[in-house]
């Protein structure tokens, strides 16, 4: 064995190199693991609710649908607010094809079908669907 190996060798050679290539492989694959998994944020203020709440909710008291609604347009907001350059771009949220009475009927539907699902998801299925109106 040349001088050279010797250093390498000692200095953390082929031992550490396979180790050290064995800790990136596997980080590269729990990073992969991590990205495969839906990103789920914390959601607050009364659209945190479920769908099944909205629904006891409205029943209770049909006024608080206007509450409803006002934090679903902010959440619809704050989502297209957080695209990237170009993506939705001058998105109505309130065309004139699909007012906001109408968007809230879509709610209403959304979470009467979905009991078991989140108010937030509802919102998400309607800004979904107001991209497609704009494209229309």
């Amino acid at each position: 064995m040349s001088d050279g190996h010797r250093r390498i060798w000692r200095a953390g050679g082929p031992p550490a190199v396979v180790a050290l290539l064995t800790a990136v492989v596997l980080a590269a694959d729990m990073s992969r693991d991590v990205r495969a998994e839906p990103l789920k944020a914390t959601i607050v203020g009364l659209g945190a609710a479920t769908c099944r709440q909205f629904n006891d909710d409205v029943r209770s008291n049909p006024l608080i649908r206007r509450d409803y609604m006002a934090w679903a347009q902010g959440f619809m907001s704050g989502i297209l607010s957080s695209r990237p350059p170009g993506v939705d771009e001058g998105l109505d949220l309130a065309p004139p094809t699909f007012p906001v009475l109408r968007q809230l009927d879509f709610l209403g539907d959304y979470c009467a079908r979905n009991a078991s699902l989140d108010f937030s998801d509802g919102v998400a299925a309607l800004y979904k669907r107001l991209r497609q109106e704009g494209k229309t």
